[in-house]
């Protein structure tokens, strides 16, 4: 006759350690890639986030040179360089964060250049759309930079799961690779200069 009376803890006890060993690897390597997948979304996101604040600026550059150009009509090479510039950066936008970089370096030194002609015009600082234009460039400016240091963070995160040890493991099984941090060169580091405290 078959034995049907319940199976004794001390039966159970091996079949439930057999279990807990193949289960909890599992679930450390599903938590292991969650993190990883979470760490490369959050990078993609922190950059879709600069990339917003980069085409807003763009979007302010040829405002900014067609008041400039009204009052400095012979300051073209230096309306035409910014506009270049700010071409040069925006076709490269899909490109990777150190192009990216380069092509900002570029775009941030002709900006700079062109709101340095504001200095011997000044009619044209005292320009209301002119005035605006610069507040406006500076609060994007602010935004760049805080996106830029959220961007890093995110990319320090990634990079650091890529390179630790257990997570490096799963990273090289899966593909996971380094980010690239957005790097703008110490020439241009600081912020553009937009003269706001000379408003009259």
């Amino acid at each position: 006759m078959l034995d049907v009376r319940p199976l004794a803890m001390a039966e159970l006890l091996p079949c439930v350690c057999v279990l807990a060993l193949l289960v909890v690897p599992l679930l450390w390597a599903v938590a292991m890639y969650n993190s990883l997948v979470r760490a490369r979304q959050h990078v993609h996101e922190a950059w879709s986030q600069i990339d917003v604040e980069l085409k807003r600026r763009y979007d302010l550059i040829p405002n900014l040179v067609e008041t400039v150009k009204g009052y400095a009509k012979h300051e073209r090479e230096t309306l035409e360089l910014a506009l270049r510039a700010r071409n040069q950066a925006f076709a490269n936008g899909d490109g990777s964060p150190n192009d990216q970089a380069r092509d900002e370096n570029k775009m941030i030194q002709a900006l700079g250049r062109l709101l340095a002609i504001a200095e011997a015009y000044p009619d044209l600082k005292a320009d209301r759309h002119f005035l605006e234009l610069q507040h406006e460039l500076a609060n994007t400016e602010n935004r760049i930079q805080r996106a830029r240091r959220f961007y890093n963070g995110n990319v320090r995160d990634l990079n650091t799961k890529v390179q630790v040890f257990p997570t490096n493991i799963f990273a090289g099984m899966f593909g996971f690779t380094q980010a690239e941090y957005f790097e703008i060169d110490e020439a241009v580091r600081r912020p553009i200069d937009v003269g706001l405290d000379q408003r009259p």
